[in-house]
């Protein structure tokens, strides 16, 4: 769900702070769209004249109603916390009351080899190389988007990530069979070979 271009003076100051420290874009526009969900939920009360008891409202209006992933509800507390004490410059105790959304119990999805293989044979062209890249690297998707010529490192078979989740830099590792496709999409060649 996307904000009015038209914000209020309020979530304006909510996204300077933000902003001030330096999360993501899409962190911005989670926490404000949170924000304001909150405060339509509460009837439009300013947050000053709320406290744990809504919050805690709040995250059982989301469980209960509304069914969310034990992870979009903490995504929901992380930016009211966030509102509270960065912006409103209160603390929140420790334990704020609420029912919690269940964590799904299973077993993590990995593919194997031949499956990986199969996968990557199949992707299109131009997104054969970014593939490979996310699962040869680790890169997140907006690391590899935002990927740059200098950061490659061919004869250290490294990548450099600058700026990267949390705003830090890392280094990761460049695979061997990406060395040769990489050179000849910066030749200018395609270098998109399944």
């Amino acid at each position: 769900m996307k904000l009015k271009k038209t914000t209020s003076p309020f979530l304006q100051q909510v996204r300077e702070a933000i902003r001030t420290k330096h999360y993501s874009i899409s962190t911005e526009r989670a926490y404000l769209d949170w924000t304001r969900r909150f405060i339509l939920f509460h009837g439009k009360r300013h947050p000053l004249q709320m406290g744990e008891t809504e919050i805690g409202e709040f995250l059982t209006y989301l469980a209960v109603q509304r069914n969310v992933a034990a992870s979009t509800q903490n995504q929901a507390l992380n930016a009211l916390v966030f509102l509270y004490r960065n912006v409103l410059g209160q603390s929140l105790g420790e334990n704020i009351n609420g029912v919690r959304a269940k964590k799904p119990r299973k077993l993590p999805v990995v593919l194997d080899k031949q499956e990986i293989r199969s996968l990557l044979r199949n992707v299109d062209g131009n997104y054969w190389l970014p593939a490979c890249l996310l699962y040869g690297s680790g890169l997140r998707l907006m690391e590899c988007m935002r990927l740059r010529v200098q950061d490659l490192d061919f004869s250290h078979r490294a990548i450099l990530v600058r700026n990267g989740k949390g705003g830090k830099d890392r280094v990761v590792t460049l695979p061997d069979g990406l060395l040769r496709p990489l050179q000849q999409h910066l030749a200018g060649g395609s270098g998109f070979a399944p």
